[in-house]
């Protein structure tokens, strides 16, 4: 009670206190003194009082004895009411800048206040109690509210005052009831007699102070600091995918990129010999710049800020500034915690981010720092004893470098700009000193190794390249990386002839492959690209020894056909050949065109699903889609794209060319779709056939591109999957497959699942077009980690901890269609779902994989084997219809924000 009233009559009468403490800082400079004046000690009573205060607010039991009644107060003072007490102390008495020594920093009243709130903001139930309540709320940002309003504020120091009130809402924001706080909570603030939330706002203040539309606070050397604590409260919520959401309109980024161009051409290279060092306004004007860069990049941490940054034309610069402080191994900033992991990783799923990376000399750096600990060591370090023999497949020293390469090669359009276009070096001599500086020098060195030369150029050759062979599976993982690798370098050749050269001559004059580690890392490579299926489809061998007499009873190869044993037989289930009211349904004479249609189609859906999914298979479900795709076609409500008459000249298709990887492709879809029985022995020259057909088709739909980037030079980078998967759900039928893919085409749902279909596509913009980041992942893959983190924290944990991204993944499952993640079965249920159902349950069915998968992931992230994991192991077990319940729950309380997002695909920075 005392110290609450102490606070409270210091607030009062702090006028006194502050002159008293002058006059006797006066006093002490005259001489020593053996005595106190009563002010000091009265200030040190409000010191004590505050200390004691602080410390019982940070616990459960020190909060509940509020409400505290005092003598002074007719009403008991309540918890809310001291705070705002306390901060009101911080206004009158702000952090006292360097020209003003009238009081020491450290235990000015702003100072000891700020450390009590420090100490709040960094307790979730302290916080809670305290801090994210309206009157505090309104409090802190009256001040802000007064100069939005052109009314002058009460503050002694607005500068200092504002800097203060900035580091405590940035601490707010970092926490996520402080982050849902700003974004949702509309009932906190009042500005021009509206309700609003505090993000609103914030960000408007901070637009103000950047485009100096406030005169008080405009002097340069010191609205930097002011700014840029605005800036990075702004920050704290513009790297979710939530915040990120509300701020958006605003065009912070816009404002930001516009500042960084006004510097950039207000800074003039000093005259070499006339100033040795840099005026103060220079270096103030450089670490403002340096504040904007690192507000610009932290743009990237969600997919849709990276196609953000990327508008602004900044991403270089922002990636240059990541990498100089990542070399200089300086901390991200104050709120962040798991460095720049999350970031890079973001970045590189992009064409012009991991450009951007290679530029900076990221990748450089990355590789350097790889073969330095995989081949050289640590010469530093006295050699007492001799180095043990790792007993790992990849050692412990190099398994942050390889996981940092998997994160950085997980895309495929990553990998097209790191190695399109690109030979092998194959030299005849590799000095043994010789270090690998690019990603193509990676894979000529330790995956490509196929001379003695470069064997012998190894210092720890099994180590180093079975290394290579594991970086390559995770590659592989990805078909149209893999597809890139083996039109460009032959890589299974390779694996097959050094399986042969591996061999042990036996008494008969016979051969049989040599057992040991690296025969049996190719041998899971060569199995791994060369069978396709689900869980229950394809056998991957172990790599591992097996205890017993036979250590491997899995047989290695050499050449193909691969051993049937790595193929499953198919699970025969009981399959219902058809529903008969869904039979009814699709027979039935009814004018498709009746809005009613489609309701009642997506209701035999849910129905079956539920019920009977084994009937949704073969000709029911491509019946179903095809007379589904016909009603939302010609619906003018559902025809997203312009419907384009495509009526191609048989010699112009047949004479068009397939490029080689298409080519590989449309190999591994016959393999697959005669194991499945879906199609015979002469479906090769139909499925080539209507590959030729998209691409003409495509051809006339997509933009002159005039960037540099790879993946935009010609045609669609890679396979295009989703064609192949109607394909073989048509059985082989060329002319049915067309069809639906032309009516699917018209569609919005085309834009998501369709990757090749909205490929430097004419309806979008021209600079979106051309930034090669798709919609797959600025908007499907933004949504899923914005679900997520409020569906599955632990997951999106999880993820944040490993440095690996949800977005990442998505994108790998959804551009190939989740072949080799999901059965057959599943494939097609995803597909018609999408579909049917909308084009948001794309999204919905990343969260609920991500579901299935938690007890996986959570495991997977404490042993760090997350990113190989979710790569190179399928989805074993999952079924759409065990979650199609859950994702109609989500479509019920998340449609309205994604699907209305989604719609925007033509504009998505607007």
């Amino acid at each position: 009670m005392v110290a609450l009233q102490e606070c409270i009559l210091y607030k009062e009468s702090c006028e006194n206190y502050k002159e008293g403490i002058k006059e006797s800082n006066d006093q002490q400079k005259t001489g020593q003194r053996s005595f106190y004046s009563e002010t000091e000690l009265e200030y040190a009573r409000f010191v004590h009082s505050l200390s004691v205060l602080g410390m019982l607010l940070i616990y459960t039991n020190g909060r509940k004895l509020f409400p505290v009644k005092v003598h002074t107060c007719k009403d008991p003072v309540s918890l809310t009411e001291l705070l705002v007490t306390l901060i009101l102390i911080m206004y009158q008495h702000p952090k006292a800048s360097h020209r003003d020594v009238s009081h020491s920093d450290t235990l000015s009243p702003s100072v000891l206040v700020m450390e009590v709130l420090w100490m709040l903001c960094e307790r979730t139930e302290s916080a809670a109690d305290c801090l994210h309540v309206s009157p505090v709320i309104e409090t802190l940002l009256a001040p802000v509210l007064a100069l939005l309003s052109g009314h002058k504020t009460k503050l002694k120091s607005p500068l200092a005052t504002l800097t203060l009130i900035a580091d405590v809402l940035a601490r707010i924001a970092n926490t996520n009831k402080g982050l849902d706080l700003f974004l949702h909570k509309k009932n906190l603030i009042i500005s021009q007699n509206q309700r609003t939330s505090a993000a609103h706002v914030i960000v408007q203040f901070t637009l103000k102070l950047l485009n100096k539309q406030l005169p008080a606070l405009s002097d340069p050397e010191v609205s930097y600091s002011l700014c840029g604590a605005f800036i990075f409260v702004c920050r704290q919520m513009y790297n979710t995918c939530e915040g990120l959401q509300v701020l958006r309109p605003y065009g912070l980024h816009k404002a930001l990129a516009t500042a960084w161009r006004q510097i950039r051409e207000g800074l003039q290279t000093p005259t070499p010999g006339t100033n040795q060092e840099l005026s103060s306004d220079r270096e103030n004007t450089l670490m403002w710049e340096e504040t904007i860069l690192d507000s610009l990049l932290n743009f990237a941490v969600t997919p849709k800020g990276l196609l953000l940054l990327q508008q602004t034309g900044a991403i270089n610069e922002c990636v240059g500034y990541m990498f100089s402080r990542f070399t200089k191994k300086l901390q991200v900033s104050r709120c962040e915690k798991f460095g720049y992991g999350v970031m890079v990783t973001q970045i590189a799923a992009t064409a012009p981010g991991v450009v951007a990376l290679n530029s900076s000399g990221f990748i450089r750096a990355l590789v350097i720092e790889l073969w330095s600990v995989l081949e050289c060591g640590n010469e530093d370090v006295r050699v007492v004893r001799p180095k043990p023999t790792p007993m790992d497949p990849i050692d412990r020293s190099c398994l942050k470098s390889f996981l940092s390469l998997v994160n950085l090669l997980s895309s495929s359009h990553s990998v097209w700009e790191l190695l399109g276009r690109q030979t092998l070096a194959n030299k005849d001599e590799y000095t043994l000193r010789e270090m690998p500086t690019s990603i193509l020098d990676l894979i000529d060195r330790l995956i490509a190794v196929n001379s003695d030369a470069k064997i012998h150029s190894l210092f720890h050759f099994e180590q180093s390249h079975t290394f290579g062979l594991r970086l390559l599976s995770a590659l592989c993982c990805n078909l149209d990386t893999f597809l890139l690798l083996e039109s460009q370098y032959n890589i299974c050749s390779m694996l097959l002839q050094r399986q042969k050269e591996n061999v042990a001559e036996m008494g008969n004059g016979k051969g049989e492959i040599i057992l040991d580690s690296l025969s049996v890392e190719r041998n899971y490579v060569l199995v791994c690209v060369s069978v396709v299926g689900g869980a229950s489809e394809r056998k991957l061998p172990p790599r591992s020894l097996q205890e017993g007499e036979d250590p491997f009873p899995w047989p290695l190869f050499s050449c193909y056909p691969v051993p049937s044993c790595y193929t499953l037989e198919l699970k025969e289930t009981d399959q219902i050949s058809s529903d008969p009211e869904l039979s009814v349904f699709l027979a039935s004479s009814a004018d498709i065109s009746d809005e009613s249609w489609m309701e009642q189609c997506r209701s035999h859906y849910r129905r079956i699903m539920a019920k009977a999914p084994t009937v949704l298979t073969g000709d029911v479900l491509a019946n179903l889609l095809e007379k589904a795709v016909s009603h939302l076609s010609t619906a003018d409500c559902e025809c997203f794209f312009p419907q384009t008459l495509y009526k191609a000249e048989e010699k112009a298709v047949k004479s068009a060319s397939l490029l080689s990887v298409e080519e590989l492709g449309i190999n591994i879809c016959l393999r697959y779709g005669c194991f499945l029985k879906l199609l015979g022995d002469d479906a090769g020259a139909d499925l080539t056939l209507l590959m030729k057909h998209m691409k003409v088709f495509w051809s006339s739909q997509r933009v002159k591109s005039t960037s540099r980037l790879i993946c935009l030079q010609d045609s669609y980078p890679g396979h295009d999957w989703l064609s192949s998967t109607v394909f073989l759900m048509m059985k082989g039928d060329m002319d049915r497959a067309l069809s639906l893919l032309l009516g699917l085409s018209s569609l919005l749902v085309s834009a998501f699942i369709w990757p090749a279909r909205i490929h430097t596509s004419v309806h979008v913009p021209v600079a979106v077009a051309e930034s090669g980041i798709g919609p797959l992942y600025w908007c499907t893959a933004h949504y899923v980690e914005m679900l997520l983190k409020s569906e599955l924290p632990l997951v999106h944990s999880a993820f944040r901890i490993s440095g690996f991204t949800p977005s990442q993944m998505c994108l790998h499952w959804l551009t190939q269609c989740l072949w080799n993640y999901l059965d057959w079965p599943e494939i097609v249920h995803y597909l018609s779902t999408c579909v049917l159902m909308g084009a948001d349950y794309q999204v919905y069915m990343c969260v609920a994989l991500f579901k299935h998968l938690q007890p996986a992931i959570l495991q997977q992230t404490q042993s760090q084997e997350l990113q190989v994991f979710l790569k190179e192991e399928p989805i074993r077990g999952f079924r759409v219809c065990d979650y199609l319940d859950f994702m109609a729950d989500l479509e019920h309380r998340y449609r309205d924000m994604v699907l209305t997002d989604m719609k925007n695909v033509c504009n998505p920075v607007d």
